[in-house]
């Protein structure tokens, strides 16, 4: 059992801050890695929650490792994302405000899988052609991936 599961033990489904990372991985041919959530059936980013002790390097490869069975060579930071915008009540009834590092990852290895218990699909996308229903707490960030991309400024986090 993880530390959001114990915590929700204790106080139910009602607004936590929780603390994660994903990452935003990217193919040869400048694609984005999605995966199609069990949760909600959307697409989003590999990620999750931060556990106890783990910096949130350890956090993105972790969930990358486990929801799509890829090790990262290399992360790069990107941005770190919180606010209001980042509020969302999963379909279950628990509700979070995230805190979400994404790192952007090109180099990594491994043969593709899903974990079947989180990822309904894995698959790579064009940014000219992603998928409609996007994760809602990720649309900013694929969004703004996407606006800065050519720019290479993953390391410093923009005003405003």
């Amino acid at each position: 059992m993880g530390y959001i599961s114990e915590l929700r033990e204790l106080i139910g489904s009602r607004p936590i801050i929780m603390v994660g990372a994903n990452v935003i991985v990217v193919d040869s041919e400048n694609q984005l890695l999605l995966q199609l959530r069990a949760d909600n059936n959307c697409w989003g980013l590999p990620g999750g929650s931060m556990e106890p002790g783990e910096s949130l390097e350890e956090v993105a490869m972790r969930e990358l490792y486990e929801e799509c069975n890829l090790t990262a060579n290399e992360l790069t930071f990107f941005n770190i994302f919180s606010g209001k915008q980042f509020y969302y009540k999963y379909p279950h009834g628990d509700e979070i405000y995230n805190v979400i590092a994404t790192f952007v990852c090109a180099a990594y290895e491994g043969e593709l899988r899903a974990d079947p218990d989180e990822v309904l699909s894995l698959q790579f996308f064009s940014i000219d052609d992603l998928p409609s229903n996007l994760n809602p707490p990720e649309r900013p960030i694929i969004h703004e991936y996407i606006q800065r991309r050519g720019r290479r400024d993953y390391h410093s986090i923009p005003n405003g």
